[in-house]
């Protein structure tokens, strides 16, 4: 069986989508002989094709002539986030926004499965039209003005970018949701998680991970880490007062595709320090900027709880990761992490520094029922599992051709 995996992000581009990709990559590609993997990315990637990206019109073709002509796959497996393949919202006549991908799902005759990376509520849609940047010369008037205009084109475009997950999920032989919450916001899709495993073969001790990180020894460490955009909310951390015995350990990068400012370095707080801890400081900035797969694994080692303040998602890595690790999360009180919550895994919360500081205390008092039930679930989360739910898919979708194949045509 060959799979052509279609992911536009891809290795030696650091996280998102790419690092999904990759990781599922290479752990189909270690589940046998049986498997053949083929990837085509950006021009930037590891792939053994490219060609593809968000500025690139003819995705569709390049996809196509890849697919006919060169790597010549059973199926082919498209990572969807919209904003990769060239997403074109159309403010003025919304039925005709698309993306640059949309005529490869059409004309595409070998089965399709797709991933779905992103799918929001209305509220959390409008919320991006709220989340404005704050550079440009156009006066105090020009922040209020960017912000309507966005909120406007957030709302006339929403069920146009609904409408493209849908789409691509009613052409798609099957449809894979990373979360319960994302499947039903597409109305389908089966649920398998967002793998993850530790990138060390051993453990470290948490003793062992804090001095790798010049981290106290002596206190529960709630940790926060990832892009530090202004959607992930990370406003609120150094506003939150820890409880007695907590510190607060920061470590942010910044995003690829996005122009906001790195939030993590406008935490200006008397508080915050960067070393190790002493009487007063109760937040640590470790401002490593982005970790490999194996300082990531370290630092959630070292950690007691993951701290997730976002303003909108519609999935976290993050969390899994951690979950990954055996830590559980406090987050805000989103749908998707609610689905979580709901398992035990973690607590969310309103997005301010009070309710977060409550829910990371519940949290600690009441550990040991958290730790259990996220040792549980993380089983599900590893590479090798993930991967062989996907084949089963594959299988079924290829079984699937070859059977309508074979049915007569008038």
């Amino acid at each position: 069986m060959k799979v052509l995996m279609v992911s536009t992000e891809y290795p030696p581009m650091r996280g998102g989508v790419g690092r999904y990709g990759a990781n599922l990559v290479q752990a189909l590609r270690e589940r046998g002989t049986g498997i053949e993997v083929d990837v085509v990315c950006n021009e930037d990637g590891e792939g053994n094709f490219k060609g593809i990206s968000p500025s690139n019109e003819r995705n569709s073709d390049v996809l196509l002539k890849i697919v006919e002509e060169q790597s010549r796959p059973d199926v082919v497996h498209v990572q969807f986030e919209p904003g990769l393949y060239g997403l074109i919202l159309d403010s003025a006549n919304p039925s005709s926004s698309r993306t640059f991908i949309d005529q490869f799902y059409h004309r595409c005759k070998v089965p399709i499965i797709t991933t779905f990376h992103s799918a929001y509520t209305l509220s959390e849609w409008m919320g991006q039209g709220m989340i404005v940047k704050h550079d440009g010369r156009i006066g105090k008037l020009g922040i209020p003005l960017r912000a309507a205009i966005r909120t406007w084109k957030c709302l006339v475009n929403y069920q146009a970018f609904h409408d493209i997950n849908k789409e691509k999920l009613k052409l798609s032989n099957a449809g894979i949701c990373l979360s319960k919450y994302m499947s039903s916001r597409l109305g389908g899709g089966t649920v398998i998680y967002h793998g993850a495993d530790p990138a060390l073969s051993q453990p470290v001790s948490k003793a062992e991970a804090r001095a790798r990180f010049s981290l106290p020894q002596d206190k529960l460490i709630a940790v926060a880490i990832g892009f530090g955009t202004a959607t992930k909310g990370w406003d609120i951390l150094s506003k939150i007062e820890m409880p007695n015995g907590w510190i607060m350990v920061l470590n942010s990068s910044k995003g690829h595709f996005n122009r906001e400012q790195d939030l993590s370095y406008r935490l200006q707080d008397r508080r915050i320090k960067k070393g190790a801890d002493d009487n007063t400081t109760k937040v640590i900035d470790l401002q490593r900027g982005f970790l490999t797969d194996e300082e990531l694994s370290i630092l959630f080692y070292a950690s007691d709880v993951v701290v997730l303040p976002y303003k909108i998602t519609s999935g976290s890595g993050v969390m899994f990761d951690a979950l990954a690790h055996r830590v559980p999360f406090v987050a805000s009180d989103l749908d998707f992490f609610k689905e979580f919550e709901e398992m035990g895994l973690g607590i969310t919360a309103k997005r301010d520094p009070t309710s977060f500081a409550k829910a990371i205390n519940t949290l600690g008092k009441t550990y040991d029922k958290y730790s259990a039930a996220v040792d549980n679930f993380r089983q599900q989360l590893r590479w090798e599992y993930v991967a062989n739910q996907h084949i089963e898919i594959y299988k079924r979708a290829i079984k699937e051709k070859k059977r309508r194949d074979t049915i007569p045509t008038n």
